[in-house]
């Protein structure tokens, strides 16, 4: 499986933006998804994540302003960000795992994509 992000950019505090990330190869065994973060100086962190039926997880800092979903279909994933705020400032990563055994599941990253959010 390989992960293609876009979306990112500049935007000003309390705006928004929605990232995309376009798997491909062996979809036909993609699971859970996810976007995650990492600015400068920090950790990579979980942003959000979604299964395959749709159930969803968010850190705490982005609960009510970050929307994840995915279309099965297109093997699409997207994040919407609204109420952006320069504490979101970072290089957002597509995540994707996969594999037909569920006890042997492989993990891929996308190249990334930087969000700046401007004070």
């Amino acid at each position: 499986v390989q992960l293609v992000e876009s979306g990112g950019g500049l935007v000003q505090a309390g705006g928004s933006l929605r990232l995309s990330c376009v798997a491909s190869g062996s979809t036909f065994s993609l699971n859970e998804m996810g976007w995650y973060r990492q600015a400068p100086g920090n950790q990579r962190e979980l942003v959000a994540s979604i299964t395959t039926s749709g159930r969803t997880n968010y850190a705490d800092s982005v609960k009510g302003r970050f929307t994840i979903s995915r279309d099965n279909a297109k093997n699409t994933m997207f994040l919407q960000m609204n109420i952006l705020k320069p504490e979101d400032n970072a290089v957002y990563y597509c995540n994707a795992k996969w594999g037909i055994i569920v006890t042997l599941q492989f993990n891929t990253w996308g190249q990334g994509t930087q969000v700046t959010v401007s004070s």
